[in-house]
């Protein structure tokens, strides 16, 4: 079985305008699901992808907070 899960995502989400995008993104992380990670990382690529080297050094930035917060005793 061929799956491009990549190419299904993106096909789920074509016609999302901002908010259902923004839905999707907070429904994720809410319900915590594994299954939700791939989707996520796919919008993650998008974002990535579509940002200056500014953009990404502040999300790296923000990932690196984010873990620390995380992952603090």
């Amino acid at each position: 079985m061929d799956l491009n899960l990549r190419k299904a995502i993106l096909t789920n989400i074509a016609t999302n305008d901002q908010s259902q995008l923004e839905a999707t993104i907070v429904d994720a992380i809410q319900d915590g699901e594994e299954k939700m990670l791939p989707g996520l990382g796919v919008l993650f690529e998008l974002i990535w992808n579509a940002s200056d080297e500014q953009e990404k050094q502040e999300m790296i930035d923000a990932l690196e907070q984010g873990v620390k917060k995380a992952t603090a005793n």
